[in-house]
């Protein structure tokens, strides 16, 4: 039974945290459209209330090193946790350095598959370093073994990245890895790149937002349907001078020879998913799984193959079936805490982020620990590229978030306003700066309604990303620009830490904030809101960012 020890402060009710998801905290400049747009609300209250700079990348959310942008997955894990597990980049990591990976009963049993069968060994997943959701050394070392091990014939599905890496970094990618195979084919191993397209086009789709991806992605992965190349670089090279396109939504290829698709999907085939963040590999696993009552789409031909993921993305519907790393198990949540206590709790987002106050928010947990204490809602997005819509669904979230808050039924509240992430994800300034004005204005009607009712509001975020619209070059600091001298646009997370601003009219003379000596992270936001609440934290918990009187 999970307890919550009282503390001599009574406590107040509701506390609500806000994350305005990918706003982090960096200079003012002509490439930060946090600073650039017009945000009283929020320019109030960086002025006048509490700010503590959380760390919200690297091993302070547990990636490997510094050097990882953290991202909306474990950043919600260490909001709702409030502590730091090793995540899915150093899993695998660890897996793969030790060898562990490639003892583990899945990897035996889909290689042994492809070589009981004389058939083909497919990796589908996104084709980067940006270690958000895989990485490309995974992919190299797995396709290393396989060779080893007598795999004769791989094929591997590339997702296009532009988004957590370079929005047009595809050949820093493709030439080499061109390369790389080219060093490990021979008589005996047959390896190459079968199929591919860009994220926002194909294939990873979440929160079933827009089913239409992962159907394309079935057709050019599975079917081998679709516009035929030489070789990926020919396909990259194509579709840019065509489309103007960025790499994340480039058109799907497929890579063919005398006319025929080189890597279709077939019966006796095995097939790994090797991104390591569950929320854009739950789709694509599901359609490879399910039985004949799947209707999302017609999938026309059901190859009979073995799958796997690289982790288990879905720990509670335990999905996908077979995985080649366990995930970290995330206990000792708040939520679960909370609910033990007997505590009123609501969560909201939009379909774009609602897992992440929820399912991720939980430990990676689907559904909730309390039917009766717990309130989820989420409000549809709209199938639209961001920033054509960049106010997103904002306005709604606040509709609905305002009524629960005057309810009075709710002692525990959150909501994520996903704008600057998903429209910063495009790489459009302008755009992006409209998001943030959307979101200041929604700002303003909950502060409101939190004097109103009486409450404390945190506001945080979970990442970077508005706030550096621009690559920047590492010598000079500077923004780096295009030849025709406009910015040169930035899809990705960056390093910068988050505000994480205390908002109390209500009981700030029951305690102090912390100085701010630069240790906190996001997993102190936890012990914080337990605290606001009358509680102390569980002892595994990291340190809240106040002290009671």
């Amino acid at each position: 039974m999970k307890t919550l020890a009282k503390t001599s402060f009574a406590g107040v009710r509701p506390v609500l945290t806000i994350v305005m998801d990918g706003v982090g905290l960096a200079p003012a400049g002509e490439a930060n459209a946090v600073s650039l747009a017009r945000t009283p609300n929020l320019d109030k209250l960086l002025a006048n209330y509490p700010v503590i700079q959380l760390r919200a990348h690297g091993t302070a959310v547990g990636l490997p090193s510094d050097d990882d942008m953290g991202n909306s997955e474990v950043g919600h894990n260490a909001l709702g946790s409030g502590q730091v597990f090793a995540q899915g980049a150093k899993l695998v990591s660890n897996s793969i350095e030790s060898g562990k990976m490639f003892v583990s009963e899945t990897w035996k049993t889909l290689v042994n598959g492809v070589k009981d069968n004389a058939s083909t060994l497919h990796f589908i997943g996104l084709f980067s370093d940006g270690n958000v959701h895989s990485h490309i050394d995974h992919l190299k070392a797995m396709l290393t073994h396989a060779k080893e091990e007598g795999v004769r014939k791989i094929r591997i599905h590339i997702l296009l990245d532009g988004r957590d890496v370079g929005e047009t970094s595809a050949f820093e990618y493709i030439d080499p890895f061109e390369d790389f195979l080219a060093s490990l084919r021979d008589e005996n191993c047959d390896v190459k790149i079968a199929s591919g397209g860009g994220r926002m086009k194909i294939t990873m789709d979440r929160y079933e937002a827009n089913w239409a991806m992962v159907e394309a992605g079935w057709k050019t992965h599975v079917l081998g349907e679709g516009r035929l190349f030489a070789s990926a670089h020919e396909a990259v090279e194509t579709y840019r001078a065509e489309t103007g396109a960025i790499d994340q939504d480039l058109d799907p290829f497929v890579i063919g020879e005398n006319g025929q698709p080189v890597g279709t999907i077939e019966d006796g085939d095995s097939v790994i998913f090797y991104n390591f963040r569950g929320d854009r590999a739950i789709e694509i696993s599901k359609t490879f799984e399910a039985g004949a009552d799947f209707d999302k789409f017609d999938r026309i031909r059901v190859p009979s193959v073995l799958y796997a993921g690289m982790l288990e993305y879905d720990g509670d519907l335990h999905i996908p079936s077979r995985y080649l790393v366990s995930p970290p198990e995330i206990t000792n949540t708040m939520g679960e805490y909370l609910a033990a206590a007997g505590i009123n709790q609501y969560a909201i987002s939009e379909t774009q982020k609602y897992g992440h106050v929820t399912y991720f928010w939980n430990g990676n947990r689907s559904g909730k620990f309390s039917e009766e204490l717990e309130t989820y809602v989420e409000i549809s997005s709209d199938i639209v590229p961001f920033e054509q819509r960049p106010w997103m669904k904002c306005a709604e979230i606040t509709d609905k978030l305002i009524e629960a808050l005057e309810s009075g039924k709710y002692d525990c509240l959150r909501v994520n306003f996903p704008n600057g992430d998903m429209v910063g994800h495009t790489g459009s300034l302008e755009a992006t700066i409209c998001s943030m004005e959307a979101l200041d204005l929604q700002l303003g009607r909950i502060l409101n309604v939190v004097d109103k009712v009486g409450a404390v509001a945190l506001i945080t975020a979970d990442h970077g990303n508005a706030d550096e619209m621009a690559e920047v070059d590492k010598k000079t600091g500077a923004p780096k620009r295009n030849k025709d001298g406009s910015l040169k646009a930035k899809t990705s997370h960056t390093l910068n830490k988050v505000p994480c601003i205390l908002y109390d009219n209500v009981a700030k003379d029951a305690y102090t904030v912390k100085e701010d000596d630069g240790h906190f992270g996001l997993s102190s936001v936890a012990g914080t809101v337990v605290n606001l609440l009358g509680y102390e934290k569980p002892e595994m918990w990291d340190d809240s960012l106040i002290e009671l009187k």
